[in-house]
């Protein structure tokens, strides 16, 4: 069983039993087959996907109906920030359910109220007001409505490098390719360059270039589309699925400034990077910058029951004082999961989750994942902080060429298919996306468990080594070195 206590190597007992680890194939069959012929999958082609059957989960484990124990080092889609079936949340989760299990929206809820009150707390500035949602993407959409209403412009900037959700606003305002196949072109949106220097679209040097350039850059896009046009700015604060990239020193202080010139709104996307994953209650504590508006969702209960919501400022709160707001849900502040941020919270503040995230960013993670990078060729670059970390992995160190092809599939993907069975083969679930995989346990793993899992994360990284210019045989022995 793994800790839920952060200092300590000491099992927490469970709330109820947990789930048993008796292997039982035939249950596992049975989850597969139903699934296969009933379950429709995100982001999948249905006929090509297998999904592995989970008996359960605790901690920083799963496991599958044949026994086998994964150390998860994903938190799901990064979203369990305290595990799985953390004891106290478990509890809170039924008491909730026993007093109040759901109630409509529009009235004043204990449950909805303190997790409101909660959140406030610990979001930056005066952004006091919380409108909840069902999850991530939806904030994005009410953040974005919020933004045209207050301003009355139509427009809003977002990064190429980023991801924002799968509803249709969201979509759009994504960066990366799963916004191709849905892309309107009419949606009001406009894509700009955002800082990476490891991979600098602007030919800079040093961190102060790609700060100074990418400024410019936003600035430029903002005066082509004319300023009086754009309602808001998107930004992740610290970009998630498109690669962990820590903006640089200046950045993000930069854009706020450029959004109060022209009277454009400031939306940081928390989702992902919220609720103690970078080692602040919010990456904006990170570069002390307050936006107009913040979307949470993932960590504020750890994914136990779906929440999600949008920490508004005292002036956008103001423009709909007098006003209604034209936007709600019906689920919005349910009951159980508002119930759930509270306890998790809660739980976060008790055990010191926050601070113990951003300890093994500095003493643990950081330092392993840079001695990773002298030895595996494999390995371009190290970026990240807290529990929120990515390995860019390259076929050249020097040319920065990425293991596979941007948006790669099929064969083509076949160097990272590999690391990931490695992975797999040594009880680790690993993060995959593109050419990088990141290392992104809960919040409260414990530190033998990272270093488990960072053990066996170095040695899968020699199956991505065999496809570098330096590995011995080239990408065809490299496959045969890692088969089953």
């Amino acid at each position: 069983m793994t800790t839920h206590h952060p200092s300590s190597d000491t099992p927490a007992t469970p709330a109820t039993p947990v789930t048993s680890t008796v292997p039982d194939p035939a249950a596992g069959r049975a989850v597969r087959e139903a699934d296969r012929a009933h379950v429709f999958h995100s982001w999948s082609a249905q006929g090509l996907i297998d999904p592995p059957a989970v008996a359960g989960a605790e901690g920083s484990h799963f496991w599958d109906y044949e026994g086998k124990r994964y150390l998860d080092f994903t938190s799901g889609l990064v979203f369990t920030n305290i595990g799985y079936a953390h004891p106290k949340v478990v509890t809170a989760v039924q008491e909730q359910a026993a007093k109040m299990c759901t109630f409509a929206p529009a009235f004043a809820i204990e449950a909805r109220s303190e997790a409101a009150r909660l959140i406030a707390e610990r979001t930056p500035g005066d952004l006091d007001k919380i409108f909840f949602t069902n999850g991530g993407a939806d904030a994005v959409e009410h953040a974005i409505r919020m933004a045209r209403l207050h301003t009355g412009r139509p427009k809003v900037l977002s990064a190429y490098r980023s991801y924002h959700g799968g509803t249709q606003q969201a979509i759009n305002l994504t960066g990366d390719p799963r916004r191709w196949a849905s892309d309107s072109g009419t949606a009001g949106v406009v894509h700009f360059h955002g800082p990476h220097l490891y991979r600098t679209p602007f030919y800079a040097e040093t961190e102060e270039q790609e700060c100074e350039r990418a400024l410019a850059h936003l600035e430029q896009t903002l005066a082509y589309e004319g300023p009086q046009t754009v309602a808001a700015v998107i930004l992740e604060t610290v970009p998630g699925t498109a690669g962990i990239m820590m903006p640089p020193p200046g950045y993000l202080a930069g854009v706020r400034e450029i959004c109060d010139k022209y009277g454009v709104v400031l939306v940081l996307d928390e989702v992902m990077a919220g609720f103690g994953r970078t080692g602040t209650w919010f990456a904006a504590d990170l570069y002390g910058v307050v936006p107009d508006l913040l979307t949470f969702a993932k960590g504020v209960n750890s994914g136990y029951v779906p929440l999600g919501g949008v920490a508004i400022s005292g002036k956008i709160a103001e423009t709909f004082d007098q006003r209604p707001y034209p936007g709600g849900l019906t689920y919005s502040g349910h009951p159980l999961a508002c119930g759930a941020a509270v306890a998790t919270l809660r739980t976060m503040a008790e055990e010191g989750i926050v601070e113990h995230a951003a300890r093994l960013g500095e003493t643990v993670i950081g330092p392993a994942l840079r001695e990773m990078a002298a030895r595996h060729p494999s390995v371009g670059e190290v970026r990240g902080t807290g529990v929120f970390w990515a390995l860019d992995l390259v076929r050249d160190q020097e040319t920065r060429e990425p293991l596979v092809p941007y948006n790669a599939s099929g064969a083509d993907n076949a160097p990272m298919a590999e690391f990931a069975a490695a992975a797999k083969r040594g009880g680790l679930w690993p993060f995959v996306n593109m050419n990088r995989t990141h290392v992104v346990p809960p919040c409260n793993i414990t530190e033998a468990d990272l270093k488990e899992g960072l053990s066996v994360l170095d040695e899968a990284l020699t199956a991505a080594d065999a496809h570098t210019t330096a590995g011995t045989g080239g990408a065809a022995a490299g496959a045969g070195s890692t088969g089953e």
